[in-house]
C-alpha cells in the first residue's frame, strides 16, 4: 500500500513537472494579457498596412494602364480609370473587393496572398480585410474631396455667379424631369408600387460632379460657359439630390415625410454655400497675409488644405456632402493672388489620391447584374433599359432650358449632366438596406448607374469635338465671304505643290 502511494506520488510529481511550463505560460499569458493583446494588435496593424500598400499598388497600376490605353484611342483617361477599377474589382480579377454584401475577404486575391504569406487564420483575415477596406474607402473619399477642391481652384467665381441662374434652372429641370418620367413610367408601364417607384425615380435625379468635372478638366473646358454651367448645375444638383434622398429615405422608412428635416436641409444648404463664399472672400486677404508671413515649408499648401478640410467638415456635420465644402474652399482661394501657385502645389496630391476614387468606384461596380443568363436579372434588365432612356433624356433636355446665352453648346450641357456614378450607387444602397427596392428593381438602378457613368465621358468629348469642328467651318466660311480671293488661293496652292 505504501509502495502504491509512493508510485502515485511519483506519477503526480512527474506530470506536474511536465505541465509546469504550460501552466507557467498560461499564468504569464493571464498575468500579462494586455501585453499579448497589444502584440497581436501590433501584428494586425502591420498587416493592415501591408494590405493597404498592396491595394494601392493595384489601384495605381489599374489607373495608369487604363488611363494610358484610353488616351491613346482618344477617350477620356478617367474612363480608363473606371474600367481599370472594374477589371481589378468584384466583376473580374477580384484583387480589390470591399465588405459589401457580406464579403469577408476570403474571395479577395490580395487577402489570399496575405493569408499564404502571413499564415492568417480566418478571423484575423476578416479583421485585416475590413480594416484595409476602410482605409482604402477613406482614401477614396479624400480623393474626391481633393478633386472638388482642385475644380474649385480652376473655376471662375465671377463666371459661375454670372451663369448661376442658368445653372439653377438646369439643375432643377435635371431633377424634376427624370424623377417624374421615372416614377410615372415605373408605376404605369411596369406596375411597380408607389414607394419603390418614387425611390427608383429619385435615383435618376443624381449627377456625379466628380466624373463630369474630371472630364471637363482633362479637356480644358472648365472655364468655358458650358463648363461653368455644368459645374454650377452639378453642385446644385448635388444639394437637391441630398434633399431628395432624405425625403425618399424618410418615406421608405416611416411611410411619411418629415417637413422639418426637408426645410432644414434646404436652409442649411443655401446658408452654407452662400455664407462660405461670402465669409471666405472677406477673409481671403488675411489668408494671403498669413501665408506670406510664414517661413516654414509647405505654408501655402497646408494652410489651404486646413481651410478646405474645415469647410468640408462643416458641410458633412450639417448633413450635406463634404465635397461641397471642398469646392467652396477652392472657389474662395481661386480669387486670391495665390491661385496659380496653389493649383500647381495641389496637382501632385490630386495625381496620387484622385485615381483612388475612380478605381474604387469601378471596383465596387458589379457587372454580374448585366448577365441575362441569370433569370432574376432579366426583369431587371428590361426595367434598366427604360431607366437608361429616362436617365439620358431627362438630363439631355436640361440643355434646352439654358436661356439668354446664344451660341452655347446646349447638347454638351445636357450630356455633362448624365453620369450618375457613386451618387446613384448611394441611392441604390439606401434603397436596398431599407428593403424598398426589390432585387430586379435594385439591379435595374445599378445597371442604369453603370451605363450612364461609362457612356457620358466619351459622348461629352465627341459633342465638344463636333462643336469645335462646326465652329472652324463657320469661321472659314466667314473668312471666304469677307475675302473671296481665299478660295482661288486654296485652289492654286495644291496645284503648285
Amino acid at each position: 500500500m505504501k509502495g502504491h502511494n509512493f508510485f502515485q506520488i511519483l506519477m503526480v510529481s512527474f506530470l506536474t513537472w511536465l505541465t509546469l511550463p504550460t501552466l507557467s505560460n498560461e499564468f504569464l499569458l493571464w498575468r500579462h494579457k494586455p501585453l499579448f493583446a497589444a502584440a497581436v494588435e501590433a501584428t494586425n496593424s502591420s498587416l493592415v498596412l501591408a494590405g493597404v500598400l498592396l491595394s494601392l499598388i493595384v489601384i495605381f497600376l489599374a489607373s495608369k494602364i487604363g488611363g494610358e490605353l484610353c488616351d491613346r484611342i482618344d477617350l477620356p483617361p478617367v474612363l480608363g480609370e473606371l474600367v481599370g477599377g472594374v477589371v481589378v474589382g468584384v466583376s473580374a480579377l477580384r484583387l480589390l473587393v470591399f465588405p459589401e454584401g457580406g464579403e469577408d475577404g476570403s474571395h479577395s486575391l490580395l487577402m489570399s496572398l496575405m493569408q499564404l504569406t502571413a499564415n492568417l487564420d480566418p478571423e484575423a483575415l476578416t479583421s485585416v480585410f475590413q480594416a484595409q477596406s476602410e482605409v482604402i474607402s477613406v482614401l477614396s473619399e479624400l480623393g474626391v474631396i481633393i478633386l472638388l477642391f482642385e475644380i474649385g481652384l480652376q473655376s471662375d467665381l465671377k463666371e459661375l455667379l454670372r451663369v448661376g441662374p442658368q445653372a439653377t434652372v438646369v439643375a432643377v429641370v435635371g431633377v424634376i424631369v427624370p424623377f417624374a418620367l421615372g416614377t410615372v413610367g415605373l408605376s404605369v408601364i411596369f406596375g411597380v408600387a408607389t414607394v419603390p417607384a418614387i425611390f427608383a425615380g429619385a435615383a435618376l435625379t443624381a449627377t456625379s460632379i466628380g466624373i463630369t468635372a474630371k472630364v471637363l478638366a482633362e479637356m480644358q473646358r472648365l472655364s468655358t460657359p458650358e463648363g461653368q454651367i455644368i459645374i454650377g448645375a452639378a453642385v446644385m444638383d448635388d444639394v437637391l439630390g441630398i434633399i431628395v434622398l432624405a425625403v425618399v429615405a424618410s418615406l421608405a422608412r416611416d411611410g411619411t415625410v418629415e417637413p422639418t428635416k426637408v426645410v432644414y436641409l434646404i436652409l442649411s444648404a443655401g446658408v452654407f454655400l452662400v455664407g462660405a463664399v461670402l465669409v471666405g472672400r472677406f477673409l481671403s486677404p488675411f489668408f494671403v497675409a498669413l501665408v506670406n508671413g510664414m517661413k516654414t515649408r509647405g505654408q501655402l499648401l497646408l494652410t489651404s488644405l486646413i481651410f478646405a478640410f474645415f469647410l468640408a467638415y462643416v458641410a458633412a456635420v450639417i448633413q450635406l456632402e463634404a465635397i461641397l465644402g471642398a469646392f467652396a474652399a477652392g472657389l474662395v482661394l481661386a480669387e486670391t493672388e495665390k491661385q496659380q501657385e496653389l493649383e500647381e502645389k495641389v496637382l501632385p496630391i490630386a495625381d496620387m489620391l484622385v485615381p483612388v476614387f475612380f478605381v474604387v468606384v469601378g471596383a465596387r461596380t458589379d457587372l454580374s447584374v448585366l448577365n441575362p443568363m441569370v433569370p432574376e436579372n432579366r426583369e431587371g434588365l428590361i426595367i434598366a433599359a427604360f431607366l437608361l432612356v429616362v436617365a439620358i433624356v431627362g438630363k439631355v433636355v436640361t440643355g434646352l432650358s439654358v436661356f439668354g446665352m446664344p451660341g452655347v453648346n446646349r447638347l454638351a450641357i445636357g450630356v455633362g449632366m448624365i453620369p450618375r456614378g457613386e451618387v446613384g450607387l448611394v441611392f441604390a444602397a439606401v434603397g436596398s438596406e431599407s428593403g424598398v427596392l426589390s432585387k430586379p428593381l435594385e439591379a435595374a438602378v445599378i445597371v442604369m448607374v453603370i451605363l450612364t457613368t461609362f457612356l457620358a465621358p466619351p459622348w461629352l468629348r465627341l459633342v465638344f469635338k463636333r462643336s469645335d469642328d462646326a465652329a472652324k467651318d463657320d469661321a472659314s466660311k466667314q473668312a471666304v465671304a469677307l475675302n473671296p480671293g481665299l478660295v482661288d488661293l486654296e485652289r492654286v496652292e495644291p496645284e503648285s505643290k
